[in-house]
């Protein structure tokens, strides 16, 4: 029996560490498929691409053609949120509620490359339904929109996109191995996430565009950026925004953002006048885009790091 024992423990020691590692992210992929959360992220996917395509169509008479709509549509704040939530709610947690944590780590697996398996298979999802997006988004602009330019930086939105979803991805994974509670970490995340969304642009109506606010997962602060040929954009700062961003900072290189303050309460009763603006500051486009993927890395790298801790202290009781 002893010596079946070592045979056991030999051979797991004799299994590489890629193929240790593998075996974690298959089977968190096929927890993710038997949970059914992989095939909502594709439709939600789907649902939010034809909403953002068909209501430009339901709402205009005439759509103008925009030649740059594919490399310029970005998910939103609310979609990238949900997105992390399916994908990374109860990656950790769940485990934790229905036991399977025990047999588990139980196996020749360190924690550390359980944990890291688990992040490369949110990655994994959250990639293939970004791709899934972004190809329909496309071949749908083209009908809409007419011929695409630029389709090469393509790359570079999906990029931005999932480094802004990973945010709240490792949030959620840090506040799920805390907790130990699928519950309590999406009550927790989505507070934290419905106070950043509407506390943020309730802030800039009041301050203005505040540098403060590019430092915190979001929109960040709104600007106007002028394109060479007099083309008026609306540049949003924050992290949620980070692939466009990226895009804009390519194509306008060298081109600055202005950032002002309208002051709301200079309009009196009965003036039809409109608001005075205050210039606030000017930043470049690609300063902008750079300090987005600099806080985006940072927010991710601490929030891992938070639950890499928490799970290789966490005690398991069987």
């Amino acid at each position: 029996m002893k010596h079946d024992v070592e045979q056991t423990e030999l051979a797991g020691n004799s299994v590489s560490w890629f193929r240790r590692f593998m075996a974690v992210v298959r089977y968190e992929m096929l927890w993710n498929i038997r949970k059914k959360k992989f095939i909502g992220v594709i439709v939600f996917a789907f649902l939010i691409s034809s909403l953002g395509l068909v209501l430009p169509l339901i709402l205009n008479d005439s759509i103008p053609q925009n030649t740059h709509f594919a490399i310029t549509y970005g998910a939103d704040s609310i979609s990238l949120f949900l997105f992390a939530l399916v994908i990374a709610m109860n990656s950790v947690s769940s485990e934790f509620e229905s036991g399977t944590i025990v047999p588990l780590l139980t196996k020749p697996v360190s924690r550390t490359t359980v944990y890291l398996g688990k992040l490369f298979a949110a990655f994994i999802i959250l990639l293939i339904s970004f791709i899934v997006i972004f190809t329909y988004t496309s071949i749908g602009s083209i009908f809409v929109y007419g011929p695409q330019n630029d389709l090469g930086l393509l790359p570079v939105v999906l990029f931005g996109n999932i480094v802004s979803a990973f945010i709240w991805v490792s949030i959620l994974i840090a506040m799920g191995t805390f907790t130990k509670n699928t519950i309590l970490t999406v009550i927790i995340a989505i507070g934290l996430f419905v106070s950043l969304f509407m506390a943020l642009p309730i802030v800039s109506v009041f301050s203005g565009p505040s540098t403060a606010l590019n430092y915190l997962p979001g929109t960040g602060a709104t600007g106007t950026l002028i394109t060479t040929d007099n083309t008026t954009l609306s540049i949003s700062t924050g992290t949620d925004n980070l692939g466009v961003n990226m895009v804009y900072a390519l194509m306008h290189s060298g081109q600055n953002v202005t950032f002002s303050k309208i002051d709301i309460w200079s309009i009196q009763t009965g003036d039809q006048t409109l608001p005075t603006t205050e210039l606030l500051y000017i930043e470049s486009i690609e300063f902008i885009a750079l300090r987005g993927l600099a806080i985006a890395l940072a927010y991710i790298t601490v929030f891992l790091l938070i639950g890499w801790f928490a799970f290789k202290r966490t005690q398991i009781n069987e």
